[in-house]
């Protein structure tokens, strides 16, 4: 059967595409639009003798791909797509490697990690020590009283194996003002001076939502929540538009580099919007951003037109970011059940339920995605509790309600997360990078989180994410963690949480794109869809899944222009 106007790729029985529908829905969609466009162009590029894990259930592997106009044109074997080529279509031989959709990092912090890779005190360091000696070396750099800023500190990853205190950061910096932020990002860490310029001191009283750490009630200087807002309102964030533009620059470089092409910024703000633009119009950024916007932003938004979907294929307007509780990997979320060995913390609600059901219902009248932080049952189920309530007030067609995070669940939370159609973006590489910090949710409570098990057995796409800085945003490493369910050290954290390397790669390509309404786009090897993907130095199908983290990522692919090449 062949449809009016398109050339044999579109042949329904042919190997090399299969479209099975009928005519107005293949009409109606994005791919087949796409090919109909490109029907008169011949091959710009053919990759052909790959082992090809398509990641469309219609046509689940192949040996080679045809590209043109940066979109995939035919998909198929190498007898079928090869006789495509004309004298100037250039063909890759890739002799065997495996070839993926490019990886989706549904929740990530990008341009701000750019930005602080440029200008923060990087203090992903193994003591103590090597943290103040890097604190120091900044201060000697700074003039007296000015911020000194760090990020990436772990607690748990130092020698130490304790946290930053106040007199730590006073001996590597006392004439400066010191903050050193934790990976997660929830907490922080000041000397005496940070305290003096935010006028906090011992008679400071917990700010809702936040916790000033205290030990014999003198301040430790650590900070947990919002107990940092008052910090971050006197640490000078003079960046300017190039500095924007080169963060964004300098993150799609490194998150390439690991295979990612298409990225959501979770956290993103009308100037990290036009940072990605920036980067794109100077031809400097290589992945796909889907920003969401914090809801502080959001009412300038709305009166000015703009709502989720706005944009192109390269930069485009996400949902709205709202926050109800804290960090897994900092201990703060909110959870039923206290932490193992600290009986009456149960986390932290960050904010309260009547301002989350305000600020939601403002996004889903004006028609934007909702993307709410919720790592803790307990947070969970106040999430869905104003999801449902929204729903019932004013119905939409498909709202994609979004639980970021959404860390530790129940059979009960996952059949509502199934009846409302929402999506879960669980932390993906937590379980092999933060291992040593799942003990403090104890073994049966790990088995209900990062849930991606019972998540697809309901029928729930949920997706893959790193978070970071939080986590690392490798891939590979995503894979490994979701497959093995063990963590550096190879202690097994969570079994019966356990998924396929087949389903953990559908949860990092395809179920991304669903996640930003994009999966007739891209998320799969479909002609039609762009060309994002990656050349993998040995197949995942194939490697010991205790071997996955060490897949090399030979080449990364975005709109078919190799934006990365080992």
């Amino acid at each position: 059967m062949w449809y009016t106007g398109v050339r044999r790729v579109f042949r329904r029985d042919a190997g090399c595409h299969v479209f099975a529908g009928s005519r107005r829905q293949f009409l109606q969609s994005v791919p087949a639009l796409a090919l109909l466009k490109l029907r008169q162009t011949a091959p710009e590029l053919i990759l052909h003798h790959a082992t090809v894990h398509t990641v469309d259930p219609g046509q689940p592997g192949a040996e080679a791909v045809a590209i043109a106009g940066g979109r995939l044109l035919a998909v198929g074997g190498n007898d079928d797509v090869l006789p495509l080529a004309t004298a100037g279509t250039k063909k890759i031989d890739l002799s065997g490697k495996t070839v993926v959709p490019g990886f989706i990092d549904a929740h990530a912090h990008p341009v701000y990690a750019g930005i602080r890779h440029l200008r923060w005190v990087d203090c992903d360091l193994r003591s103590i020590g090597a943290i103040q000696e890097a604190i120091r070396g900044r201060a000697a750099k700074t003039p007296p009283g000015e911020w000194v800023v760090g990020f990436k500190y772990d607690d748990t990853k130092t020698s130490d194996r304790r946290k930053l205190t106040l007199s730590d950061l006073d001996r590597a910096a006392a004439n400066h003002p010191v903050f050193i932020q934790h990976r997660g990002g929830h907490t922080a860490y000041v000397n005496s001076a940070a305290l003096r310029a935010a006028d906090v001191n011992e008679r400071t009283p917990d700010p809702p939502g936040g916790r000033f750490e205290r030990a014999d009630g003198k301040l430790t200087g650590g900070l947990a929540e919002t107990a940092t807002d008052p910090f971050w309102k006197k640490i000078p964030m003079n960046y300017t538009r190039d500095d924007y533009r080169a963060g964004a620059k300098l993150i799609s470089e490194m998150m390439t580099r690991a295979g990612v092409t298409s990225v959501h910024d979770a956290e993103g703000d009308p100037d990290a919007l036009r940072a990605y633009q920036d980067a794109r119009d100077a031809g400097e950024l290589r992945f796909r951003v889907y920003c969401f916007i914090v809801h502080a932003h959001l009412e300038r938004m709305i009166a000015a037109g703009v709502r989720t979907g706005l944009g192109d294929e390269w930069v485009k307007v996400g949902g709205v970011k709202l926050v109800c509780d804290g960090s897994i990997s900092e201990r703060t979320a909110r959870l039923s059940a206290p932490y193992v060995g600290r009986p009456n913390d149960f986390g932290i609600l960050v904010t309260d339920e009547k301002t989350l059901y305000e600020q939601a219902r403002q996004a889903h009248f004006a028609d934007w995605q909702i993307g709410t932080h919720a790592n803790g049952d307990v947070a969970i189920d106040m999430m869905l509790g104003i999801y449902e309530r929204l729903a019932k007030e004013r119905p939409r067609r498909d709202p994609r309600f979004r639980l970021e995070h959404c860390t530790v669940i129940n059979d009960a939370l996952v059949k509502r997360i199934r009846d409302l159609g929402a999506i879960p973006t669980p932390f993906s590489t937590y379980v092999y990078y933060h291992g040593e910090k799942m003990r403090e949710y104890g073994a049966d409570r790990l088995n209900h989180m990062f849930a991606v098990r019972s998540f697809l057995d309901a029928g729930i796409r949920v997706t893959q994410n790193s978070d970071y800085p939080p986590g690392p945003f490798e891939p590979m490493m995503a894979l490994q963690s979701s497959v093995t369910r063990t963590d550096i050290n190879g202690n097994e954290w969570g079994p019966a949480q356990k998924v396929s390397v087949e389903e953990a790669l559908r949860v990092g390509t395809i179920h991304g794109a669903w996640a930003s309404y994009e999966e007739n786009l891209k998320g799969s090897i479909e002609a039609g869809k762009l060309a994002d993907l990656v050349v993998l130095g040995r197949d995942p199908m194939k490697v010991d899944p205790s071997e996955l983290v060490n897949i090399p990522v030979e080449r990364t692919m975005v709109g078919g222009r190799w934006v990365y090449e080992a």
